[in-house]
């Protein structure tokens, strides 16, 4: 635990990538595997389900420290986190535990789950007093299931693999899907034979960069690429081996119960074949709105009445094993053409191949771009003809060329406290528009700005704060800012009525007064157009 403690400390007191693989290299090389496997298992991003709520944690540390309420809450607004925030009201203590990190997990943190509201506040005293600061702050971020630290899984293979000198693709692939957090588990990381994955698992998944500029003049010959539509779907992986069918999302997720439908026109497929594609709405021979199939996310079961109502398909871009066999080193163009064969002879209406965009030069593709709300679309994904399937997001052979964003004026109402290293600083803010002469909740955003424009809103706000919510101000009307957003839509579930995807900051409008900031009619009018321009296009496809 201490050694675990010491690892997060230097990771998270660097931004430098170098230090960051170093400190992690050298913790995996000195750990015992049943330590390393819980340290690989919570910097990859996995967690521990949440094992005691927030309410009992104040409710415990306000009692155990016999403190009052108000300074707990007034701590945990300046610091923004619940775990830290217990962790620095415990008195300092520097002499802990050198009990081993499977230990506190195993031992005493699992165990919990059986447990009554009485042994697990005894489990979490006993613990803080075993403990230094440091080693509490984790054990705290444990059992809120909040554990998380600068590190992206990528980082962590790259340390791995300049430990053990096995190709980082073998160590992603062995850490894609789910995998328990054995000693097993981690020294079969670094086995040199790669003929290891299990019926189930998936391949990493190869990202693409955003196309910046003219296309043309960054990608040269039109000829040398595949251009097909982005399509505003759940990225998936569809595996096939064993007689069995397995769905994957992007996010390492397996969904296969969500999306029966797909399962069942799979079992035509050859086995050892795993497919790279898009989970998307579709009905009537054409692509539905991402909000419909947001009806679908998250469900464990899914009635007759939703799968009628919202079906879905899986359009196939990319092959990426035909019997058993890796193909990702081949060329894209050549896994292209086995695709395209596979899915005529054992496709279905739940399988289908994502159409390629014919076109003679850059400028026609343009011309073709405008079309893409219509057609229910984000914009392009450019491909070279020759291009392996890579891991990662690696620049040069996959590019996303994205219509542009949705754009609107709106006006900052509430502001929060932000997480992590700005916990300290209002940068979580609530935007109204304008409708019957009222500022009207309509969007939150909390990326866009600078840092210096950050420290001006945040010093703003505690000038100008008008009242407050536990930890939301409301603020004055004065500011408005231009918000980009991705997709729009109709929603019950919000006070404006409208709900709208991927919400961000582009510019604060020094130039504009809060009177000219836009109405929730101008936003219904953009639905209005994205519906007419969808009808249009379904005639396209």
């Amino acid at each position: 635990m201490n050694d675990f403690a010491g690892l997060f400390r230097r990771l998270d007191e660097t931004t430098r990538t170098n230090e960051k693989i170093a400190a992690m290299r050298e913790y995996f090389s000195e750990a015992e595997p049943d330590d390393a496997v819980w340290a690989l298992y919570f910097l990859s991003g996995r967690k521990v389900k949440r094992l005691v709520s927030s309410p009992k944690l104040r409710a415990w540390t306000i009692d155990h420290l016999d403190i009052p309420e108000w300074l707990l809450e007034e701590s945990y607004e300046a610091v923004g986190d619940m775990a830290e925030t217990i962790t620095l009201l415990l008195p300092e203590q520097s002499e802990g535990t050198d009990r081993p990190l499977h230990y506190w997990v195993e031992e005493r943190l699992l165990p919990m789950r059986e447990m009554d509201e009485e042994e697990q506040r005894s489990a979490m005293i006993a613990a803080w007093g075993e403990m230094t600061t440091p080693q509490r702050f984790l054990w705290n971020k444990m059992i809120t299931g909040s554990f998380r630290v600068g590190v992206s899984q990528r980082l962590v293979v790259r340390a791995l693999a300049e430990m053990s000198g096995i190709d980082p693709a073998v160590i992603t692939h062995r850490l894609m899907g789910s995998w328990e957090p054995t000693p097993a588990t981690f020294t079969r990381l670094f086995d040199e034979s790669t003929d290891d994955a299990d019926r189930s698992r998936p391949y990493p998944f190869f990202l693409a960069y955003p196309i910046e500029g003219d296309p043309g003049e960054a990608l040269g010959d039109r000829a040398e690429w595949q251009v097909e539509w982005k399509w505003d779907g759940i990225r998936g992986q569809l595996v096939r081996r064993d007689g069995e069918t397995y769905l994957w999302s992007r996010g390492e997720e397996l969904v296969s119960d969500r999306y029966p439908e797909i399962i069942d026109g799979s079992s035509r497929l050859p086995d050892g074949t795993v497919l790279d594609g898009e989970i998307l709405p579709w009905k009537d021979g054409r692509v539905l709105p991402f909000g419909e199939l947001q009806r679908r996310i998250g469900r464990k079961t899914v009635g007759r009445k939703l799968l009628t109502e919202v079906p879905v398909i899986f359009l196939c871009y990319d092959l990426m094993e035909h019997a058993g066999e890796d193909l990702r080193t081949l060329p894209m163009q050549e896994r292209r053409r086995l695709l395209d064969k596979i899915l005529a002879s054992s496709g279905g209406e739940a399988l289908s191949i994502s159409p390629i965009v014919e076109s003679d030069s850059w400028e026609e593709l343009a011309t073709l771009r405008q079309e893409s709300r219509g057609r229910g679309v984000e914009g392009f994904m450019i491909k070279r003809l020759d291009s392996p399937y890579r891991v990662g997001r690696v620049r040069g052979d996959w590019w996303k060329w994205k219509v542009e964003p949705y754009t609107i004026d709106a006006v900052m109402i509430y502001a929060q406290r932000g997480h992590g290293r700005r916990a300290s600083l209002y940068t979580d803010y609530t935007f109204g528009l304008w409708q019957e002469g009222e500022l009207v909740p309509f969007a939150k955003a909390y990326s866009g700005l600078t840092d210096e424009e950050i420290r001006k809103v945040d010093a703003w706000v505690r000038r100008n704060t008008i009242e407050r919510f536990g930890p939301v101000r409301r603020v004055k009307t004065e500011h408005v800012f231009e918000l980009a957003f991705e997709g729009i839509r109709e929603s019950t579930r919000h006070k404006s009525g409208i709900a709208v995807r991927f919400p961000r900051i582009l510019r604060w409008r020094h130039d504009k007064s809060i009177e000219e900031a836009d109405s929730i009619e101008t936003v219904r009018a953009l639905i209005d157009a994205e519906e007419e321009g969808r009808v249009d296009g379904a005639s396209q496809q």
